[in-house]
């Protein structure tokens, strides 16, 4: 659910995450992709050891002092305990001289156990856990290969995490059984005091041909409703009580700050996506034969990271169609994902985002009261800097809070307002 990156002063941000153990998963929901295995993964087929060290050795060469791992499935714990332990005595062995090293994880939490727990936050570890909502909505798709349910299961070791105080989140992902639901699910999170909660809509990628896009699973109408019912609860009068990944990053653009979520960048971030076997590729949903990179068992990084398949990846994002040039809400969402556009193939156009009217209905509904909040948190900002006895800026220096604008012109009128007040 964390997006991290790699900082290196020759390639820039370079996001890594691994398909740890490839598919194989111990839970069969109907909708995954990853589902082929039927929640009886067999024999698992974990990342070599010895490509395992040749690529840390290489990404930490690289890095500049900042060095993040993603570990994902099909399901990543079914690695085992022994192969995580390998993964940071490698990080620990090549790291260089006062690097940051984070690793982040994302579980179905059915495996997780005491002894995990502690690993986890003896390592500080992000764990990312994928719920679809109460007993009742997760149960129904998320179930293991003979139809029982994950919910028990995945709550006990929540409660593990909890224990050993362990940072994690929850990942839902959207579909037709809870995508009429959001103030349910929204009053779960509340109830079960989740903090940090980020949505997923569902695709459907099993009845595709190869290597073509897949279809949601939910309209854009039905998409942009639950985002506003969503929203509705997380606002709460202007005082949200948790994180909610889609709304913070709007929140973040208010701010004067850019959207962290790839989907809502200006442009794709570098990211590096490896399969178990070593592949890789510059996007999850990139996994084909045009956008291979290489394999990072066989070739070296900075070859990877060099290829031209790279570059042709990134300009992707920039080629927008016509109707983005015109929206009043292109700094929000800069045209969505490239994925989900598909090709006028008469008119050689490309069209947009499959999203785009749920994100305008969402950004309509939301506006004012987003701009009330950012002027709230910016004026906050402006008290905590007084407060901790730091100058106040002269009128024509720039605002404090990354607007551009000359402090006169922006926060010094919310300082007097608050005086007033």
């Amino acid at each position: 659910m964390v997006q991290d990156c790699l900082t290196s002063k020759n390639y820039g941000h370079i996001g890594v995450m691994w398909k740890t153990v490839s598919e194989a998963c111990n839970l069969a929901c109907d909708y995954c992709y990853y589902s082929s295995c039927g929640g009886q993964p067999g024999k698992i087929e974990k990342i070599d050891s010895i490509m395992l060290e040749k690529f840390i050795k290489e990404y930490m060469a690289l890095n500049n002092g900042l060095a993040s791992f993603a570990w994902q499935g099909g399901e990543p714990l079914l690695a085992g305990l022994e192969f995580f332990k390998q993964v940071v005595y490698l990080q620990a062995k090549y790291a260089p001289k006062n690097t940051t090293i984070s690793n982040s994880l994302q579980t179905n939490a059915t495996l997780i156990t005491e002894e995990w727990a502690s690993f986890f936050k003896q390592y500080n570890f992000l764990i990312g856990v994928s719920l679809d909502g109460p007993k009742e909505i997760n149960d129904a798709r998320r179930v293991n290969g003979q139809g029982i349910g994950s919910y028990d299961r995945v709550m006990r070791g929540i409660n593990h995490l909890r224990k050993a105080h362990v940072d994690f989140n929850i990942l839902t992902v959207i579909h037709e059984s809870n995508v009429g639901r959001a103030k349910e699910l929204m009053e779960f999170y509340q109830t079960e005091e989740f903090s940090h909660v980020q949505f997923i809509p569902c695709m459907d990628f099993r009845a595709q041909e190869p290597n073509k896009p897949g279809q949601y699973l939910i309209t854009p109408e039905q998409y942009g409703q639950f985002l506003c019912e969503a929203f509705d609860v997380w606002y709460n009068d202007g005082k949200p009580k948790r994180s909610v990944r889609f709304f913070d990053n709007i929140l973040s653009v208010y701010l004067h700050q850019e959207a962290e979520l790839c989907v809502h960048r200006q442009s794709c971030p570098k990211t590096l996506i490896l399969e178990q076997n070593g592949d890789a590729y510059p996007c999850d949903f990139y996994i084909n034969d045009d956008y291979k990179l290489g394999n990072v068992g066989q070739d070296s990084l900075v070859d990877i990271l060099n290829s031209p398949k790279y570059e042709d990846f990134l300009g992707l994002k920039p080629n927008l169609p016509d109707k983005c040039g015109s929206c009043k809400y292109l700094h929000l969402c800069h045209g969505g994902c490239p994925r989900n556009r598909v090709w006028n193939q008469e008119e050689d156009q490309v069209m947009y985002d499959y999203f785009c009217e749920s994100y305008l209905q969402l950004y309509n509904y939301g506006h004012e009261r987003m701009e009330r909040l950012a002027v709230r948190i910016k004026q906050q900002w402006l008290e905590n800097h007084l407060r901790a006895g730091r100058p106040k800026p002269d009128r024509n220096d720039s605002c404090l809070c990354g607007s551009g604008k000359k402090f006169k012109k922006c926060c010094e009128q919310l300082l007097q307002h608050s005086i007033s007040h």
